[in-house]
């Protein structure tokens, strides 16, 4: 429940400060439509003269986009303006001040800030999401795993995104690494299987993006097997219990910018 209280404080002042510029949230949302407008458009050129690519129809595909979208909203609205700043906390020493307080650091560093600016991208993702599932004839059942294996997903993210930020201990100025993450991402419009194997391979086992987006997808079609379910999720824990691990050994080389 602490933790609960910590949160609501935390989300409050960040939307506080956010909701002084209002006129934001309505420049996010014409963002948000004009990038899923152009997605949507660059998808359906995949499709002309009847063409699937890899076997997936157009509707299926959408299911992808809407996914890949959901995500990139979270991301906007959660993960960058928290795990981006950990760089500048280690260059400038204010992560001293992070370490001293009462509550888990991991915790503080993933959740102090919030931005209302990725909600559209979250929204619309999820308007795709529930138009596709009506056009392919998706049931409840269908929706509540593909949005489970979303939330998945999310913890996946979350967890390569911390890791990748927890080696600012070491390196420092790595700003552009988590852009490295982020255009790696921009795979997961799509479906994996519309690529080479050579990208199929490495989009599943090397950065995991089918995970992200397809496997979501394929998950709320009915396409996959309990085994690949628990998989997915298996893949997700062990991800995040290193990122755990890799914080903690990371604050044994720790020394700040003044000491």
């Amino acid at each position: 429940m602490r933790y609960w209280k910590l949160l609501n404080r935390f989300w409050g002042s960040a939307l506080a400060a956010e909701l002084e510029y209002r006129g934001n949230f309505a420049l996010a949302a014409i963002a948000a439509v004009a990038m899923l407008a152009g997605s949507i458009f660059s998808l359906s050129l995949l499709y002309q003269g009847g063409y699937r690519p890899g076997g997936w129809k157009f509707d299926e595909a959408l299911l992808v986009l809407g996914a890949f979208t959901i995500l990139e909203g979270f991301s906007n609205t959660f993960l960058g303006p928290n795990l981006n700043r950990i760089v500048e906390q280690v260059q400038k020493g204010t992560l001293d001040f992070v370490l001293l307080k009462p509550v888990d650091s991991q915790f503080w560093l993933s959740t102090r800030f919030f931005s209302p600016w990725g909600l559209p991208n979250l929204l619309f993702g999820l308007g795709v999401w529930v138009y596709a599932g009506s056009r392919l004839g998706m049931g409840l059942s269908g929706y509540l795993l593909g949005l489970g294996l979303l939330g998945v997903a999310s913890l996946l993210l979350y967890s390569l995104w911390f890791i990748l930020g927890s080696t600012s201990i070491w390196f420092v100025k790595i700003y552009n690494v988590t852009e490295v993450l982020r255009g790696l991402l921009e795979a997961g419009r799509y479906p994996i299987g519309a690529y080479p194997a050579l990208y199929r391979f490495f989009f599943t086992f090397v950065v995991p993006v089918a995970f992200l987006t397809t496997v979501p997808a394929e998950a709320s079609l009915g396409r996959l097997e309990p085994p690949t379910l628990l998989l997915a999720l298996g893949i997700a824990l062990f991800v995040f219990a290193f990122a755990r691990f890799f914080w903690r050994l990371a604050l044994r080389s720790y020394t700040s910018a003044s000491s």
